[in-house]
């Protein structure tokens, strides 16, 4: 198995993590509590978020740099994995009115890739030593 690969599915796995706690709020705050599926999507993801940086940082990317550069560079990504995640569950589920879930196991699948590209090639990328 290849390297990048073997990185994408410890990616893929602390994802599951993440996205556990998000379904988590979706659950609550959707099918529980009447929560718009987009409002309690968005905050399940803020919470997945947290886990993500951590076990990526971590298990993922055994990442070197310092806290404030990954976190920084993270927090980008996971920002607009947020406005993707949201606005694409307020258009599915709120405009076109898909079931959340169906719309939301979409959106994850989307997310996934959108977020290990900029965690792979961005935040969490190793940077050679100079003069090699």
């Amino acid at each position: 198995m290849s390297p990048g690969l073997k990185q994408f599915l410890r990616f893929a796995l602390v994802g599951g993590v993440g996205t556990l706690a998000q379904y988590a709020v979706l659950f609550v705050g959707a099918d529980v509590l009447g929560w718009r599926p987009d409002l309690a999507s968005g905050l399940g993801y803020l919470l997945g978020s947290v886990v993500n940086y951590l076990l990526n940082y971590h298990f993922t990317f055994a990442s070197s740099k310092s806290h404030l550069e990954a976190a920084s560079k993270f927090y980008v990504i996971a920002g607009s994995g947020w406005l993707l995640n949201t606005g694409l569950m307020w258009l599915l589920a709120t405009q076109l009115v898909w079931p959340h879930w169906w719309a939301q196991l979409l959106v994850t699948g989307i997310c996934l890739f959108w977020n290990f590209a900029g965690s792979k090639l961005w935040a969490f990328r190793h940077q050679p030593a100079a003069g090699r």
